[in-house]
């Protein structure tokens, strides 16, 4: 369970609740405009596609890295749109070379909709390894698993990631260690920027809405049952997934100064240093480097949590 009372004291929480935030917007129930027939084929068509890719990941291990990380693009998003979630993406992110992809949390579409542009090894917590079916997909994928009691293991963690990073990997993580609802936001905690410093590596900031919020929020005890209820009975959910311009990390003296960078760039909206962002296809954002991905999987961890716990924590 994820309740407040079984959390420890430094592990971030949100104020969101499911009652207060993750409600559809008129208080009455699912979205008669989405119509029950549509949210049942969006439900169905949603979770075979992401059986067909748990399926047909040992087929894609002997491709070429390029292949397999556009068999990822294409994966999560079809994922995403099987769901009825219509996605707009801005910004271009860097082609090739390592990089730490920070972004808000919002919902469980938030990883998926991160891997069909930038491709990455995902924090996770340790939890995750043991669950069903998805545990062993985010085992494939190169899940880095956390153990969130224990403030001990965040080192090791953080030495993890700057391994991957310097060998020309991606890893991404979403620094507010929790889901919030969209409007309001956490802190970005700086412990896994230490990754991008150790690494002398640039961090990708990411902002991600959704319209309406109420139905992609994924917040407290949550069931992921009723999360993909309201997302498939909304009638036009949409995504926009925003990418600032890359930080280097050698422009900062140390992580919290980095983190605190981050977060303003995320806060943004709409522009990028250069100007309005550009709409960009997701499949233009490449990265060919094998690192960002495990040898023996076709896709990233593009799940959330069981019924039982929702929100994903991190400690700082």
């Amino acid at each position: 369970m994820n309740g407040p009372a079984t959390l420890p004291p430094w592990l971030p929480a949100a104020p969101c609740t499911p009652g207060r935030c993750a409600a559809h917007p008129d208080g009455t129930g699912p979205d008669p405009g989405a119509g029950l027939p549509r949210a049942l084929a969006r439900l169905a068509a949603g979770t075979v596609t992401v059986l067909l890719g748990v399926l047909l990941a040992p087929a894609a291990a002997p491709l070429p890295p390029a292949a397999r990380l556009a068999l990822v693009r294409l994966w999560t998003r079809t994922v995403v749109r099987a769901f009825g979630v219509r996605v707009r993406y801005e910004g271009t992110p860097a082609a090739t070379g390592p990089l730490l992809v920070v972004a808000n949390h919002v919902s469980w579409l938030d990883i998926p909709l991160l891997a069909a542009v930038l491709p990455a090894r995902t924090v996770a917590k340790a939890e995750v390894r043991h669950w069903p079916v998805l545990g062993l997909v985010a085992a494939l994928g190169g899940t880095l698993f956390i153990d969130r009691d224990r403030l001990r293991a965040l080192p090791g963690t953080v030495r993890a990631m700057a391994g991957i990073l310097a060998a020309g990997g991606r890893v991404a993580v979403f620094p507010e260690g929790s889901t919030w609802c969209g409007r309001e936001r956490g802190r970005f905690r700086p412990a896994v920027f230490q990754a991008a410093l150790d690494a002398g590596c640039a961090v990708q900031p990411v902002r991600i809405d959704y319209r309406p919020a109420d139905a992609a929020a994924y917040v407290g005890d949550d069931p992921l049952g009723a999360s993909l209820w309201r997302v498939v009975t909304t009638r036009r959910p949409t995504a926009e997934v925003r990418l600032a311009d890359p930080l280097p990390s050698g422009r900062y003296p140390d992580r919290r100064a980095l983190a605190a960078a981050a977060q303003r760039a995320v806060a943004l909206r709409g522009t990028t240093r250069q100007g309005p962002a550009r709409r960009v296809p997701a499949q233009r954002a490449v990265a060919s480097d094998s690192a960002n991905l495990s040898p023996s999987s076709v896709h990233q961890r593009a799940s959330s949590r069981p019924a039982a716990a929702s929100s994903f924590r991190t400690p700082s």
